[in-house]
């Protein structure tokens, strides 16, 4: 990649640092019900998409850690993921647009795998120090619009409160580091900011000045031209994109939990609350989130 976007990769850092901290705080008070370990990979086979600066910061990691028989063999496995995903999401797009029930054609989404290309034949992530948000957030519960899920491998139980991870400020921030990246590069793509792609396009992609949309001598009014869904790996139009969607394609069983706040004592933070460590004040579920763009959520 010829475009320093470093700054904005330590901002996207910083972000993940405090996923990560959510991730432990859940863990930290559910115990056993978190069945993450090494050797499992149920959430290498889930379809999802990244954002521009996910994108952008896995295909640099992972053009700096990989080179030779060793790249060259994950890039094979990524441009068959592709066509595979690409043959899924078109069927669904497809089931869609004829009048099927949005629901159903996620539900029917969901029951699709196809294997991630930086897992390996050990059953591990070749790119685990690297790995996007949805994965760092896979093995607990999570909401996203009301709709509350985890992996179906987990010991959490339908129906009952758990400490829930809220998922739409952590989307916010990385739409809004993403439209931040286009502005102060001066992409011609009004679009650029919310489009996603999966893994498999992220690290096949050339993330260089054509694919940003910047203008060059002569080249200008061509790129400009461009709409965002005629770049490589555009996701289709309507179609759920990005971690805050990533819940929506857990394949598996599918466990759903109760969405009310916690909000009896009038307290923001339950950590070391002795009702909340059952899950929420009198068995409520409370929200852990990351503080969302315009509330401290830029370094």
């Amino acid at each position: 990649m010829g475009i320093d976007l470093s700054p904005y990769f330590a901002e996207y850092e910083a972000l993940v640092a405090e996923v990560d901290k959510l991730f432990a705080t859940v863990r930290g008070q559910c115990g056993d019900l978190v069945t993450c370990k090494q050797g499992c990979d149920d959430c290498c086979h889930a379809l999802f998409d990244l954002s521009l600066i996910e994108g952008a910061y896995l295909n640099d990691r992972f053009n700096k850690a990989f080179s030779g028989r060793e790249r060259d063999a994950v890039l094979m496995r990524a441009d068959a993921a592709e066509r595979l995903q690409h043959k899924i999401v078109r069927q669904a797009f497809r089931a869609k647009e004829s009048g099927e029930d949005t629901m159903v054609v996620l539900r029917q989404l969901a029951a699709e795998r196809v294997r991630c290309p930086l897992l390996t034949e050990e059953s591990a992530c070749a790119g685990y120090d690297y790995r996007p948000i949805t994965c760092r957030l896979y093995g607990i519960p999570t909401a996203f619009e009301g709709q509350t899920r985890t992996c179906g491998l987990s010991g959490f139980e339908a129906g009952k409160p758990y400490p829930t991870v809220q998922l739409e400020k952590i989307q916010d921030r990385l739409v809004e580091l993403s439209q931040r990246v286009a502005e102060d590069l001066g992409s011609s793509f009004s679009g650029l900011a919310t489009l996603f792609v999966p893994v498999s396009v992220a690290l096949m992609n050339t993330y260089d000045e054509e694919y940003l949309g910047l203008k060059k001598d002569g080249e200008g009014e061509e790129i400009a031209g461009l709409a965002p869904d005629e770049l490589p790996g555009a996701a289709p139009a309507d179609k759920p994109t990005g971690p805050a969607d990533a819940a929506t394609y857990v394949p598996g069983k599918r466990i759903d939990f109760p969405t009310e706040e916690c909000g009896e004592c009038g307290e923001s933070d339950c950590s070391g609350c002795a009702q909340a460590a059952s899950g929420g004040c009198k068995g409520k579920p409370y929200v852990l989130e990351v503080k969302g763009p315009g509330e401290g959520g830029k370094s």
